[in-house]
């Protein structure tokens, strides 16, 4: 699912459908799904925005359950719908204290533009 507040361009949160506060304690058919999901959203993020890198950060302090915050990475600021997203943290971790303010209809435009190359 699309992160609210975007870190950088497309970031999203994948969460877990089961109800764990462990990575460990996810089922084997939750570790099948998470290497299927992740094969189908780091080509669709690719495609859609062409980031550097890809960063998979667990962290679970706010929300406990299971889940990646996954944050494409950009040397460069990027364009999007007439709005400038910079990843203020390039060529460190992701800066948590400086997103790129966006509001829901951007946030639908983001979604809307990856929907169309997730395979």
């Amino acid at each position: 699912m699309l992160r609210p507040v975007q870190l950088t361009l497309g970031s999203l949160v994948l969460v877990a459908h089961e109800p764990v506060h462990k990575f460990s304690k996810l089922s084997q058919e939750s570790f099948t799904e998470l290497h299927k999901i992740t094969a189908q959203l780091e080509p669709a993020l690719a495609k859609a925005f062409n980031y550097d890198k890809l960063n998979y950060l667990m962290l679970m302090m706010v929300d406990p359950d299971v889940h990646f915050h996954v944050i494409p990475r950009y040397a460069k600021a990027k364009n999007f719908h007439g709005l400038e997203f910079i990843d203020f943290g390039w060529p460190g971790a992701p800066d948590f204290h400086r997103p790129n303010e966006t509001n829901a209809e951007t946030n639908q435009h983001i979604i809307d533009y990856i929907l169309p190359r997730w395979t």
